[in-house]
């Protein structure tokens, strides 16, 4: 790559900036415009959401107003997030024929330096195609790319801190168990350099290191600190209109996502399957074709009374097929002698399925 590589600064800067400076820059972007890595941080905390999702369906609007919580649509897909100064974006804006062709490579490529720095501070990251970022099963980040104008776009961060308990609240779920479901999901499966180290690395440090590694990808390439531009000034302000515009933001015909995505393993989905004998509500997790953990809840007769439990329990590990879990539920059924007058165990393997489906869309 023949070019230099353009480094500016945004850190501290408003919730919406920090979204919309990336956006500014590729939309800006010019043949002579240099690459450019961004490092951004939010001065305060805020919710962004997916292009392609629906406001309304996926985000508890009610809390967040109440929090003081801005929501911003971006440009890039993916689902809904909280995000503060925990997390040092980096935003890369560079020209196509400077990154690889396929999108697979590309995200391999921009995740990279982000693991190396992750590496070199002791933590034992790995990279989870397509785009996540792993320490022992862990997510500690995922990306995002998007095409702005003549330019390519990815996007991801460091994660020095992560609040998961407001990450939970600030999602709109069906019911507060499944709720409760997500936090423990976050604890189990989400990870950051605070929680990795047992202490908060030198944010200072972290940067050098990052751009350093970033160099080394790119064979010794020269990142220079550079300027804002007047041009993607103007740019920013037009598209901060944009994107706080009620237009924007609550964009019909989006997509509902079907599950909560914890990392690139591991989804959470609710559903609710109406059996002769009751109503069988189901929170399921699953872990790479399998279910990790799974509640049963519902309005259905169950005796003996522990064995909505033994149930449960019994179907961690368990692929998720129907034929497995009506199997492994049939198999309980006659060990616990259990009956639940007007629901089978196809039915619970049916109301588990319909979560799963849903899982397996994603």
């Amino acid at each position: 790559m023949g070019r230099k590589i353009r480094l500016l600064y945004m850190e501290n800067v408003s919730p919406l900036r920090s979204q919309t400076v990336y956006h500014a820059v590729g939309y800006a972007m010019k043949p002579d415009t240099p690459n450019t890595i961004l490092l951004v941080s939010p001065n305060a905390p805020y919710v962004s959401i997916g292009y392609h999702q629906d406001l309304e369906k996926e985000v508890d609007l009610e809390y967040c107003a109440q929090n003081n919580l801005p929501v911003y649509r971006r440009e890039v897909g993916g689902g809904a997030v909280y995000l503060d100064n925990g997390q040092l974006f980096t935003q890369w804006v560079f020209h196509k024929e400077d990154l690889p062709v396929s999108l697979e490579e590309r995200f391999a490529f921009y995740v990279a330096p982000i693991v190396e720095t992750y590496r070199a501070l002791g933590i034992p990251a790995q990279y989870r195609p397509i785009n996540d970022i792993h320490v022992q099963g862990k997510k500690i980040g995922g990306t995002g790319a998007a095409q702005m104008g003549i330019a390519e776009v990815l996007v991801g961060s460091l994660m020095f801190t992560f609040d998961k308990k407001t990450m939970s609240r600030v999602l709109k779920v069906s019911s507060e168990k499944m709720r409760d479901k997500i936090f423990e999901s976050l604890e189990a499966y989400m990870t950051t350099m605070a929680e990795q180290l047992g202490y908060l690395p030198d944010r200072a440090a972290v940067k050098d290191l990052y751009l350093q590694k970033v160099s080394e990808a790119f064979g010794g390439a020269e990142i220079e600190e550079g300027t804002w531009t007047p041009e993607e000034e103007a740019m920013a302000q037009e598209i901060d209109a944009r994107f706080l515009s009620e237009e924007w933001l609550y964009q019909k015909g989006r997509l509902r996502q079907p599950a909560v995505r914890i990392h690139q393993d591991v989804y959470l989905a609710e559903a609710a399957f109406k059996a002769p004998g009751g109503l069988i509500r189901v929170i399921a997790r699953l872990r790479e074709g399998r279910i990790d953990d799974v509640s049963i809840s519902g309005d259905f007769t169950l005796f003996p009374i522990f064995a909505v439990g033994a149930l449960e329990q019994s179907l961690r590990g368990v692929a998720a097929t129907p034929e497995t879990l009506k199997s492994k539920i049939e198999e309980a059924y006659y060990r616990l002698q259990i009956q639940s007058p007007g629901v089978t165990p196809g039915d619970f393997a049916t109301a588990i399925m319909t979560a799963v489906s849903s899982l397996q869309s994603q």
